[in-house]
């Protein structure tokens, strides 16, 4: 049975979900190449994502949204942390590319979803 696994094209500038604005007129952008990726269940599945920022440290979120509407968080990487690992999700950030991807392994029919990469302007809160 296939699984389509559906990306959302996006350009996201998300800072704490805009609520709390930087004023620091810092760009950033997210991006993602992929529109619909199909897999099989009980395989994997890699996203893609590439981001600008000037900033040195931030985080990048991974979000799915259900067919229902309802967004889910998935997983987050911080600017300095090691690759990131939550049960069936892993990520593969590369600071030097300004890129981070997420594989989901031992697919199931729960994982069809609209998936969003997002950058977090760790400076928001200061």
């Amino acid at each position: 049975m296939s699984l389509i696994l559906a990306l959302f094209y996006s350009l996201l500038h998300l800072c704490f979900l805009i609520f709390f604005p930087t004023g620091s007129g810092v760009a950033q952008k997210v991006t993602q190449d992929q529109s619909d990726v199909s897999s099989q269940v009980g395989q994997s599945v890699t996203l893609n994502c590439r981001y600008e920022t000037s900033l040195s440290t931030y985080r990048l979120y991974w979000y799915k949204q259900l067919p229902s509407g309802q967004m889910t968080y998935v997983i987050r990487q911080g600017s300095e942390a090691t690759n990131a690992r939550k049960d069936r999700y892993s990520v593969n950030f590369k600071k030097a590319d300004k890129s981070i991807s997420l594989t989901i392994s031992a697919l199931q029919l729960e994982d069809s979803a609209k998936y969003f990469c997002a950058l977090h302007d760790s400076q928001c809160l200061k």
